[in-house]
């Protein structure tokens, strides 16, 4: 294999992998399937077709229905491995410059492997097969509405809009593997595997197929792979840009103190003085909100921070995927959590001064809440900004010291 100029490969060879447990009603049909397409392969620039059948503990007759073929290697788990680790064994054993995989339970068409194959060879790092972009799906409609949910949470935490993360029909270049690993060894191998496409820089490009009612009964549990999946997505974001994610529910906590504070200002604009049950839980509201929007939104900054030091490069995709002010907002928390502390304070000693002058508590209860948690908010801002500022001495710290190291040994290599 060679690659071309602009990076696309030339005469590459492909190594399909169908991890197969149970699947003595569609495996010989899939098998064949893919056999037939290797004319239509070479057709558009794939040199040779390896087909791997990873036989993961099947106690039917899978393995021996894949023996009978001369032109597939089967490999056989002594134990159920699960689907991710069955991938991952065909995927060590593979040859092909291109790696595809799809499911053996005749889900997927392999017929559209030579143009998911081409879109590789003309510069993709990954092609994904989605059932989501407007080719027949027959899948319940309860997983076509999770597909959705997930791909719409990957997109938001990737700034790239995706339509399936979770497709188990896929083509990308070896190289790349190394990139996305480590992944799991379940069925939320595919959602992890696109999460971490996205955040590390893979070209990703979907390609629709249809989809077909699966042979055999299914393994995908909904309520137990719903929330393998979910919490793949979020652990595999998290190393990568933590301020997205903790962000969104800072965001989200702000707004909803926004929120209980118009309604308690409301109320107390209209005459309402008394602490009714209804004011007491409104006003709980906007501090329990308000104190822990703040804290996460930055907790996630601070976390961003950090994954920077570990990855040696300053991590910016931030909550909004792009800066929306000339200078990152953390460089403001100094001045920002300042005016919050001096603002609660201020209003936290109108409020008692009017209690010693017998104003009644009744009066003064909306201000004391409000320099509480002004005060509160104002400490966790500077101390955010602290902290941040520390982190970022320590990055500079580290980059000018390996930048003078170098320059000492290339000074002392001239001399």
């Amino acid at each position: 294999m060679t690659r071309g100029d602009a990076g696309v490969l030339n005469a590459p060879t492909l190594s399909v992998v169908i991890p197969a447990y149970n699947e003595e009603d569609g495996i010989a049909a899939i098998v064949e399937r893919v056999l037939d397409v290797r004319s239509a392969l070479r057709q558009v620039g794939v040199a040779d077709t390896e087909l791997i059948v990873v036989d993961d503990g099947s106690c039917d007759r899978t393995a021996e229905i894949v023996s009978r073929y001369s032109d597939v290697r089967l490999i056989r788990h002594a134990r159920n491995r699960n689907y991710g680790g069955a991938l991952k064994t065909g995927f060590r054993s593979a040859q092909g410059d291109l790696l595809a995989f799809l499911d053996a339970d005749g889900t997927y068409p392999p017929e559209f492997l030579p143009q998911m194959c081409r879109v590789a060879i003309d510069g993709a790092d990954m092609v994904v097969g989605s059932r989501m972009a407007g080719e027949r799906n027959d899948s319940p409609a309860v997983r076509r509405f999770g597909n959705f949910l997930f791909a719409q949470l990957v997109s938001l935490m990737g700034d790239r809009r995706v339509t399936d993360v979770a497709s188990g029909m896929r083509v990308f270049r070896r190289e790349v593997l190394s990139r996305l690993y480590p992944l799991p060894d379940g069925l939320n191998f595919t959602p992890a595997m696109s999460t971490r496409a996205m955040h590390e820089g893979v070209r990703v490009a979907e390609f629709p197929i249809p989809h077909a009612e699966r042979l055999g009964r299914s393994k995908l549990g909904i309520l137990r792979d719903g929330w393998r999946f979910l919490s793949s997505i979020l652990w595999t974001t998290l190393p990568y840009n933590p301020a997205r994610i903790f962000g969104i529910f800072g965001v989200l906590g702000i707004f909803a103190a926004a929120l209980c504070a118009a309604i308690v200002l409301g109320l107390r604009l209209r005459g309402v003085t008394s602490l009714g049950p209804g004011v007491v839980l409104v006003l709980q509201g906007a501090v329990v909100f308000g104190v822990s929007g703040v804290s996460l939104f930055t907790l996630g900054m601070m976390f961003n921070h950090l994954v920077s030091l570990f990855h040696g490069r300053p991590v910016r995709r931030g909550i909004f995927g792009r800066p929306v002010l000339r200078q990152p907002l953390e460089h403001h928390f100094w001045w920002l959590g300042g005016v919050a502390a001096v603002l609660g304070i201020v209003l936290s000693a109108m409020a008692g001064a009017a209690a010693f002058d017998a104003w009644p508590i009744e009066r003064s209860w909306l201000w004391l809440s409000c320099g509480a948690m002004c005060f509160i908010i104002g400490l966790q801002l500077t101390t955010s900004w602290l902290v941040m500022r520390t982190l970022e001495q320590l990055s500079v710290r580290d980059v000018a010291r390996q930048r003078d190291l170098a320059g000492s040994e290339k000074q002392m290599g001239q001399e």
